[in-house]
């Protein structure tokens, strides 16, 4: 500041020196850039002129390299603890509190910061409670700002309108005023805060009350103060056993702080549930869940009269029993454990574990020691339906299909009836087909052919008739596909009906299809091996069924049975009977209720020397049609069939398995059809055990080495390698191997000796 002498002390008559000439430039003093000071200097402030004439320093300073002081003293800050007293009106044992700061200086630019360290349930705010700034002094002096010439330990310091006391610095901060050559003094004993002691002598006081008095007063808010944030975590599960139910897997959360109870779902990963996870909102859950009550019947209070005539002069007598009022049981943390079943306003959760702070909680407070978790059940495509009381339907009244009179009597908008969609997928495309004649009083009709088609896909049936010249019959469609009812059900009753099934099917069946009387006599190849192959849904195709049958009506004249299949006893290994002989023999010892026609089909079949001819596949015919891909697909990567083939078979195997050298094949990309592919790998050289060799595939493919002609375009599913049925399997049968699986002779054998 300067004065001009002669001047009165009034304002406007005194001058503060803020400008300056820096580099030709007028500026305000402000601007002027600190000086530079040494990093283990004399202590300068960054803002002020270093004051040498004030400081007394107890050792010489280094000689270093002065830097500017934002780098000199970057990222060092003086820590000091220190307490004011906040005055107090409202309590009267209590005058004031003490409430202890930390002042942050940093070395770096002069500024401070005062921040209150948080105190749990204190009640006041509590954290920063002066930013980051430069502060200025109190009057006279507020043109200036306090510097670190300012702070001790037992010195008060006034940051605008408050006084702190400093008690305390850190290690860092007392070694480094001691090295620039300020004493610092012993740190102080902080005084106690009056409310504090206060709280103490009252919880004491409460603690220490006789137990002959009456119950202590819990505060409302004292179980919040003492429980928040804990809380008791539960897994658990509900069983939905409905239609298209699941196992929910569930998270049950108990909240210490007011008893209430929130559950969470745990939705599983590609489980198709979207959406809120939230199973139940938190709040009380109670005991006992009798529906949703009506309006006004769960009320606050009970009114026991009202008084007055119009609604302005209107009131009340409430009951302050509130008698007749119903009261609510909710949960509380006694009721949880694991295996307790809880009721959730009607659904049945399971508690099955619980994490460790929960079984920490129940092991101190009520001595639970086993916390063994509970396995949850398995979840299948199966429902248990209510066992309910059945409905009982009108009859039916003929107008289209059953399903759909019973749909339209079940809900008020009626929807078609749902098909099996997996047996619809899995028995797509097979067909059972049986040759018939029909059976009837007219000569004519006896003489017509039917073909029966059974869809496995629906159980339903279809009827085509054979056309046969100059018959006087059409032919062509005999019955439109559809299921056909099992003769001699009521029809307009309220049951549903039975209808065909594929077992009632076979060769020797006579069957009632819509009023007409069909006798089966033949079926294809395929009907007989899908009959074969399934024999557990097919009794008629058992072959283990049929010869315990034969086995126990051939067993007391066995060698009556076998001198009439063979009369010259001739029982050399190739011995065959023909299957009108067999056929004969057997229903001269069994009658024809006991062993059907399908059932001696199947035993010829299974016992026929007849074997099928062996593939009409041609190698270098294969070879060149396989070829003739590869050059249309422009492909010559031997190399990428030779690596793949090493990656499988790091060993070196001379010899690889079949499926080995199909994912090969499929795996490189060849442009081969699937018939292609199995055609190569029926004409590939392979040795005893029907392994392929690997140097032949290599060789096979390898159209530099060896080339063959080439060939024309052809079919290859059907021109390639022709596939025909096999049909006169069963003609002969190996009398021998018949005789070994009866077993009788081995019996007799044993019963001799």
């Amino acid at each position: 500041m300067i004065r001009l002498p002669g001047m009165p002390m009034l304002p406007g008559a005194q001058f503060y020196d803020t400008l300056m000439h820096y580099q030709g430039i007028h500026m305000l003093s402000d601007r002027r850039e600190p000086e530079l000071v040494e990093p283990n200097g004399p202590l300068v402030d960054p803002k002020c002129p270093p004051p040498s004439t004030e400081l007394t320093l107890m050792s010489p300073p280094r000689v270093t390299t002065k830097l500017p002081p934002w780098l000199a003293y970057d990222k060092q800050v003086l820590c000091f603890n220190a307490y004011f007293k906040e005055p107090l009106t409202e309590i009267y044992h209590a005058p004031y509190q003490v409430r202890k700061v930390k002042i942050y200086f940093y070395l770096e630019d002069g500024t401070m910061q005062v921040t209150e360290p948080k105190v749990e349930n204190s009640g006041i705010p509590q954290g920063c409670l002066v930013h980051r700034q430069r502060i200025p002094k109190g009057p006279p002096s507020e043109h200036e700002f306090i510097s670190i010439f300012d702070l001790n330990v037992d010195t008060n310091v006034q940051i605008f309108d408050r006084v702190y006391h400093i008690t305390g610095c850190d290690i860092f901060t007392r070694q480094f005023l001691s090295r620039a050559g300020i004493a610092v003094p012993v740190a102080l004993m902080e005084p106690n805060d009056p409310t504090t002691e206060l709280r103490k002598k009252s919880a004491i006081r409460q603690t220490t009350r006789p137990a002959t008095s009456a119950l202590p007063k819990r505060h409302a808010f004292a179980q919040f103060l003492e429980f928040d944030r804990r809380v008791l975590k539960f897994q658990g599960y509900w069983n939905d056993r409905s239609e298209f139910g699941d196992v929910r897997r569930l998270d049950v959360c108990y909240y210490l702080a007011d008893d209430t109870i929130d559950i969470k779902e745990k939705f599983p990963r590609n489980s198709g549930r979207e959406g809120t996870n939230t199973f139940l909102r938190r709040g009380k859950l109670p005991k006992e869940f009798t529906g949703l009550s009506l309006p006004g019947q769960q009320t606050a209070i009970t009114l026991l009269n009202v008084l007055g005539s119009n609604m302005r002069d209107v009131r009340y007598v409430a009951d302050p029993l509130n008698t007749g009022q119903k009261q609510t049981v909710y949960y509380t943390d006694q009721d949880l454990r694991i295996g307790a079943v809880l009721n959730v306003f009607g659904r049945d959760v399971v508690l099955t574990s619980c994490d460790q702070f929960t079984q920490q909680y129940y092991r101190e407070k009520y001595g639970i020691q086993d916390f063994t978790p509970q396995p949850l059940p398995e979840c299948n495509d199966e429902r248990v339906l209510n066992q309910g009381k059945m409905r009982r339907l009108p009859p039916y009244n003929g107008w289209g299909s059953y399903e759909d009179s019973e749909g339209n009597c079940i809900t008020v908008e009626p929807k078609p009836p749902q098909a099996d969609f997996r047996k619809l997928m899995k028995y797509d495309g097979c067909i059972l087909r049986f040759g018939a004649k029909l059976m009837s009083i007219i000569r004519e009709n006896c003489e017509r052919s039917f073909v029966i088609s059974y869809f496995l896909a629906d159980d339903t049936i279809q009827i085509y008739e054979v056309a046969r010249r100059n018959s006087g019959f059409m032919g062509g469609e005999f019955l439109k596909r559809a299921r056909v009812e099992l003769p001699g059900q009521e029809k307009f009753s309220s049951n549903r009906p039975e209808y065909y099934r594929a077992s009632d099917f076979y060769i020797g069946a006579t069957l009632s299809l819509r009023d007409h009387i069909f006798h089966i006599n033949s079926a294809d190849e395929f009907t007989l091996l899908y009959m074969e192959q399934h024999a557990n849904e097919f009794p008629v195709a058992d072959i283990r069924a049929i010869m315990q049958k034969i086995r126990d009506a051939v067993r007391p004249n066995y060698k009556q049975f076998v001198l009439r299949c063979q009369p010259n006893a001739d029982l050399r290994e190739g011995t065959t009977v023909s299957f009108d002989t067999l056929k004969s023999t057997l229903l001269a010892f069994l009658p024809k209720e006991m062993l059907r026609n399908h059932e001696i089909l199947t035993v010829c079949r299974y016992f026929s020397s007849e074997q099928m001819p062996p593939p009409s596949c041609d190698r270098n015919h294969v070879r060149a049609a396989a070829q003739l891909e590869l050059k249309r697909a422009l492909w010559n990567n031997v190399d990428e069939i030779r690596e793949h083939l090493s990656h499988i078979n790091p060993t070196c195997k001379p010899y690889l398995t079949e499926a080995q050298v199909r994912s090969t094949l499929r795996g490189c990309r060849l442009p081969f059809s699937l018939e292609l592919v199995e055609d190569i790998l029926q004409v590939l050289h392979r040795n005893e055990q029907g392994e392929i060799e690997m140097r032949d595939v290599l060789s096979f493919f390898n159209m530099a080495a060896d080339q063959v002609p080439d060939i024309a375009p052809i079919n290859i599913a059907f021109e390639l390698c022709p596939k025909l049925p096999f049909l006169h399997k069963g003609r002969l049968v190996d009398f021998n191997w018949f005789l070994q699986y009866l077993g009788l002779e081995d019996e007799m054998v044993r019963d001799n000796r």
